[in-house]
């Protein structure tokens, strides 16, 4: 068995960028030799590997045959006379189709060095378009900070506009999707990502609605909230985002809608309606982000004021009453602000 170490942790290295994970790719082998040298395997549908001590994948060299629609709609072969370059050739870009052995010689059959140098995004082969999940790893691969100025190569640019046409987008699971949104919007260029699917006509139909961009916030559930606010709270309906984005999405408009409440009456309901208390922190960053920035002060006195309320008197009053004498708490906190 040979082992190489392949994709985008080679591409990483040879930028000159410290890899978070790496990825090995083992050829002349079969899954019982794997076994028998200790790997753990854990693919579905390929042999997949964990090392027994580093605990990162290692797969063995493997060809695939489309076979229906969506990204899972291929068969694969990996037995033991698959070699590198198949390997590397079915792959998504030629920059993610480089590998390193185990002397560290560089073995790069689709010239991926070249387009590092040139900064662009070309496809490794003309079976690019069988995976619809390509486009959007282009996406996510765009808010990298080290991959955020490369270009679509022209002829790869073709290749996206028949996967926008054929309608596959559609056949991804929302958890796939959204597993690269969320990875895109834990990187440092997370906008790129949104620029990607507009320009490249990759809405529909995942990211309907999606008009105008805006990726603000130093976390991933903040930018989700701010590029759903300057699409009116619409955007990617489809998608499973976890509580946590949802939770911060609803905040950011609450605190929205508080500030374009011009009703004092229905801004005391508000305030009351957010539960303040218990998301605290997760208002404290939504009304600190930059887009709130002159209603700033207004705000953090309201949140002060509110987190200030002794709410431990109404335990020991009958349960009918909790909620006028809430009003009441608010109001007293809150009449010289609101």
């Amino acid at each position: 068995m040979k082992v190489f170490q392949v994709g985008g942790s080679v591409r990483d290295e040879l930028l000159g960028i410290e890899p978070k994970d790496r990825d090995w790719v083992v050829v002349n082998s079969s899954p019982k030799e794997m076994e028998n040298n200790g790997f753990k395997p854990i693919g579905k549908d390929f042999p997949v590997f964990l090392h027994p001590k580093t605990n990162e994948e290692y797969a063995l060299a493997r060809t695939e045959r489309k076979s229906g629609v969506g990204y899972k709609g291929f068969k694969f072969y990996f037995d033991s006379s698959v070699t590198l370059e198949e390997d590397l050739k079915r792959r998504d870009f030629t920059i993610n189709s480089i590998a390193k052995d185990q002397n560290g010689n560089i073995i790069d059959p689709f010239k991926g060095r070249l387009d590092l140098e040139k900064k662009i995004f070309k496809h490794t082969s003309s079976a690019f378009d069988e995976d619809p999940l390509r486009v959007l790893r282009y996406a996510r691969f765009k808010s990298y900070e080290q991959l955020s100025d490369f270009n679509l190569h022209e002829e790869t640019n073709i290749f996206f506009n028949n996967i926008a046409t054929s309608k596959e987008l559609k056949e991804l699971s929302p958890e796939r999707v959204w597993m690269e949104t969320k990875k895109a919007l834990e990187n440092t260029y997370s906008e790129e990502f949104f620029k990607a699917i507009k320009r490249y006509k990759l809405t529909s139909p995942w990211f309907e609605g999606l008009k105008n961009i805006s990726c603000d916030g130093d976390l991933p559930e903040l930018k989700w909230a701010d590029i759903q606010r300057v699409n009116g709270f619409k955007l990617s309906e489809l998608l499973p985002a976890p509580k946590k984005f949802q939770k911060t999405q609803e905040s950011f408009k609450q605190v929205l809608d508080l500030i374009a409440c011009k009703n004092k009456k229905e801004k005391f309901k508000l305030v009351a309606k957010m539960n303040i208390h218990r998301n605290y922190e997760i208002f404290q960053s939504v009304y600190t982000h930059s887009s709130l920035k002159e209603h700033q002060n207004y705000l953090e006195k309201i949140f002060q004021s509110v987190m200030d309320i002794d709410f431990s008197g109404l335990s020991t009053i009958n349960s009918s009453e909790v909620s006028h004498q809430k009003q009441l708490l608010y109001y007293e906190a809150l009449k010289e602000i609101l």
